[in-house]
């Protein structure tokens, strides 16, 4: 339950969602979800200057209610009793904390096209609070021995760690959800939610994540929120109680999502796939949640609102957007970007095809009129093209062709610079597995990363060579940070703890990344490319006052002598570069010559 402050004999109020909200929001109203047993035969009072109820919901359940407050600008921060009464009779009451905003709230930048991205499996990456081994509430204690169990990886143990996170050039973090989620096993990956308004206790303390955002950013680091709002976790406390039984899409038996996200987008899809889709259970301990139910749609808009406003995030990443309600999430988006017009969005949209994934950005023309008001992507498709380019040989539509055709394509999407960018995440298998763990594939990827168009996301581990092959389990690609806790044989986090090859792809990392970082044409700049020719690779990033070239030598073996002439009509401005990684002078741009499996980062002048 929330932290409340109760008063009054019996105790009938279980819970009040939320038990907080602002002064001065560009909404000024709040709904609040209040639960107790035979709770809606009561009357609800409020005697607070500024706040007024505008409508008391009674639902199926008698045990819960749904009341609408109106919060003036006028009204003065402080705590007020929402009372609940019988006759006249006190019978029961919560204290409502109304907060004031902080300065410039609704101006916050989300991260975006000058920020790169670390992510982090929190249960996996580093435990700060060794002591802390038994939580009485959980049903699912910390056990390292347990592949799939909790390791006890914490929010302290990613502040301990924000020197090495800010040194490796990351300006934002995205971590896996860290709400609670009480379930019996297997609940250290974050996404079976069971209290959308705490974070679980294994991890932290709401107050903990708002210390550690905070401290993110006084370093410059943003920090981004994973959010689920497909389904939820079957030991959420609403589950044996709900509130409607439209809740959630409810089968006669358990039916799983045919995970076809094509046929949202079909013209010609039949409701019998489209309804398996979008309405069918991701498993059988995730419950799908009806965000058609209107009452539902509100309590989790809100609840995106409160953490936004609570902790002071930087960004949020969402879970699976395509499988809910697409109406309801384009609501819920449209709703956010309206409150902080700054802010940023990712939708996790698993579509590997750029036709089908553009119609899930915002303003993307559907012919159907469909807006779903997500101002960024995951780029799925540019990933699946990372995997294959630097394995394979080249031809037609192989090797560096599929990174240029990839880029042709983005003319489909309405903000292509809004794309978030990757190689891999907790869901696949590592990017140094794919490419058969060959440093030298790992750095081209990594160059691209870093200089095209988009967003760069980086996995936790990845400058430690992690490698881990999906296919065998979600396990071997959530491994373990080594030096992440006490007893480690070996502390990775620190120069003599890393081997001479870790160290390699370490150092390349931070160079390229805090580079990056300085850099207005890898940041925001246009691009021109040129078509792959002899398994080279060649494309400009561009502003006013600073231009870089990057190739690629995708060819396995040999040196290329890249002649410069057909890149004239922007390489003829500049007569000379620097290396960006070595930071060797390059007097003659006639010929530039590249080594086999390699890339280059020319800084022009």
């Amino acid at each position: 339950m929330n932290t409340l402050e109760k008063k009054g004999p019996p105790v009938i109020i279980k819970r009040l969602e939320p038990s907080s909200w602002w002064i001065g929001m560009k909404v000024p109203e709040v709904q609040l979800l209040v639960y107790g047993v035979g709770i809606s035969a009561y009357d609800v009072e409020i005697d607070y200057a500024g706040i007024r109820i505008l409508n008391i919901h009674k639902v199926q359940n008698p045990n819960y209610l749904f009341v609408d407050l109106l919060i003036s600008d006028k009204a003065r921060e402080g705590n007020f009793s929402i009372r609940l009464k019988e006759g006249g009779r006190l019978v029961d009451s919560v204290y409502f904390n109304l907060l004031s905003r902080e300065e410039d709230s609704a101006n916050r930048e989300g991260f975006n096209s000058g920020d790169a991205i670390y992510l982090i499996m929190p249960d996996r990456f580093s435990c700060g609070n060794p002591n802390k081994e038994v939580f009485a509430s959980m049903q699912e204690q910390n056990n390292r021995r347990l592949e799939y169990g909790r390791h006890g990886g914490d929010l302290r143990g990613i502040w301990n760690h924000l020197d090495y996170i800010g040194g490796l050039g990351f300006t934002s973090i995205w971590l896996n959800p860290v709400m609670e989620n009480n379930q019996p096993e297997s609940s250290y990956h974050g996404y079976a939610i069971t209290d959308f308004y705490q974070i679980d206790s294994r991890l932290g303390s709401n107050e903990e994540f708002k210390e550690l955002t905070k401290e993110c950013q006084r370093r410059g680091i943003k920090m981004i929120m994973d959010m689920v709002f497909n389904h939820c976790g079957n030991c959420h406390w609403w589950m044996d109680d709900l509130p409607m039984p439209d809740w959630i899409n409810q089968w006669e038996e358990f039916t799983r999502s045919n995970y076809r996200l094509s046929t949202i987008s079909d013209p010609y899809v039949s409701d019998h796939d489209k309804k398996l889709s979008v309405k069918g259970w991701f498993d059988t301990h995730m419950p799908d949640l009806n965000l058609e139910n209107k009452f539902l749609l509100k309590y989790m808009i809100q609840n995106s609102i409160w953490w936004i406003e609570y902790v002071g995030l930087g960004g949020i990443r969402m879970d699976t957007f395509p499988y809910p309600d697409k109406n309801a999430m384009a609501i819920w988006a449209q709703r956010i970007i309206n409150e902080y017009p700054n802010f940023n969005i990712v939708g996790e949209a698993w579509i590997g095809e750029a036709s089908k994934l553009c119609y899930w950005q915002k303003d993307f023309p559907n012919r159907d009129g469909y807006n779903s008001y997500l101002p960024a992507l995951m780029d799925f498709p540019m990933q699946s093209a990372i995997k294959h380019a630097f394995n394979e040989a080249e031809g037609w539509d192989q090797g560096m062709a599929r990174l240029y055709n990839m880029l042709a394509d983005d003319h489909l999407y309405p903000d292509a610079c809004n794309m978030v960018v990757f190689a891999d995440n907790h869901d696949e298998g590592r990017i140094f597995h794919f490419l058969g763990e060959d440093i030298r594939k790992l750095k081209m990827v990594l160059t691209y990363l870093a200089t095209i168009r988009g967003i760069p996301q980086i996995y936790y581990g990845t400058e430690l060579l992690m490698n881990g092959d999906g296919a065998k389990g979600h396990a071997k690609i959530r491994k373990d940070f080594p030096g992440g806790w006490e007893n480690d044989k070996t502390n990775a986090f620190i120069k003599k703890g890393r081997t001479i090859e870790q160290n390699e792809v370490f150092a390349f990392i931070s160079k390229l990344f805090n580079y990056r970082k300085r850099s207005n044409a890898l940041k925001y700049g246009k691009t021109l490319h040129f078509i792959p020719e002899n398994g080279v690779y060649v494309y400009f990033r561009y502003v006013e006052g600073d231009c870089l070239m990057v190739v690629f030598n995708n060819n396995a073996k040999g040196v290329q002598n890249v002649k410069t002439n057909r890149f004239k009509e922007i390489l003829s401005q500049y007569s000379k570069g620097r290396n960006v990684i070595t930071g060797r002078r390059i007097n003659d741009l006639t010929m530039i010559k590249i080594k086999a499996k390699s890339s280059l980062v020319i800084e022009l002048g």
